[in-house]
């Protein structure tokens, strides 16, 4: 197997671990890292001799470095695990010195940076890749392909609950302008999911948008869908209030698939995938990003009794 060396943006971040694990359990190393932030120790766990940067100007000049050294030296993959406004240019960065990037979601918060991505990337030696981890959740495959079979039009419910303090408003991910707000940072690759099962979008309704929770319904090509997002704890179900802090869940024509565990590995998954040339590239990304940004920027909020039954059952 070609072992390949892989920087990473972000170190500090919440994701990172995933990314660590990823890149350790799939064989590979992390040769270098960078984060404003010095609280990092996690990365001894995983690749102790990693060289660390505060400064991304001595980061981007020692990946220079490395790319015009020699071949066994250079970064041949950058993990973007930076906050969402910064995804753009880390994944420019990547190109530039001949990597492939594994972005997190969302690849991007503009759906026209894409267009530009897209022609750096023709030009390029490098790959675009982002994490599109429910894609590979055995739940959710296995739903995929019941509805293979079908040719009736479905009711859907998805609810997704994670429970954030107050430090959550206060950081980059309580900027709009940086993190997207609520449907795109914890929302986009839950809307992937249900494009991804249920076709393109025909319609959107937003019933509800706070800092802390948006809901709405889409008429999608194959099922009318009502979707609820939460930051908020008390929108747990009672069943598991005190016992998890995040609750996942859809309804496909009233029969719950509950998918809050299984995730401990996707990362990796979606790694493998990756570096068998099998990774979700811009075009699989394209879909949810726009749709986030319609929620975002030009969606009306049509106020709704009861914008989501299935927690107030």
């Amino acid at each position: 197997m070609l072992l390949n060396n892989f920087a990473l943006t972000g170190l500090a971040g919440y994701i990172a671990p995933r990314h660590l694990q990823a890149i350790r359990d799939t064989g590979h190393t992390l040769v270098a890292a960078i984060d404003p932030h010095d609280s990092v120790g996690i990365v001894d766990s995983y690749f102790p001799q990693a060289a660390f940067f505060t400064e991304y100007e001595r980061f981007d000049r020692h990946l220079e470095k490395l790319y015009r050294g020699k071949e066994v030296g250079r970064v041949h993959y950058l993990s973007v695990c930076s906050p969402n406004h910064l995804h753009d240019a880390h994944i420019r960065t990547a190109l530039r010195i001949g990597a492939h990037a594994i972005c997190e979601k969302p690849l991007v918060l503009h759906p026209r940076n894409l267009d530009l991505l897209e022609e750096l990337e023709a030009e390029s030696e490098g790959t675009i890749n982002t994490v599109l981890q429910l894609r590979v959740h055995p739940r959710v495959l296995a739903l995929r392909e019941q509805l293979r079979e079908s040719t009736q039009r479905h009711k859907v419910q998805l609810t997704y609950v994670t429970s954030r303090g107050q430090w959550y408003q206060y950081s980059w991910k309580g900027d709009h302008a940086k993190s997207g707000g609520v449907a795109t940072n914890i929302g986009v690759h839950f809307f992937d999911m249900l494009l991804w099962l249920f076709g393109a979008p025909e319609q959107n309704e937003l019933h509800l948008r706070q800092p802390a929770k948006m809901a709405g319904a889409m008429r999608l090509a194959r099922a009318d869908v009502q979707w609820y997002l939460s930051l908020d704890h008390t929108d747990l179900p009672a069943s598991v209030r005190g016992k998890q802090p995040t609750y996942r869940s859809i309804t496909v024509d009233g029969a719950e698939i509950e998918f809050s565990g299984g995730f401990r590995d996707l990362h990796t998954e979606v790694y493998r995938k990756t570096m068998r040339g099998e990774g979700f590239r811009i075009p699989d990304a394209r879909p949810a990003i726009e749709l986030v940004h319609r929620l975002r920027s030009d969606a009306v909020v049509k106020p709704h009794l009861d914008p989501h039954p299935m927690l107030n059952a």
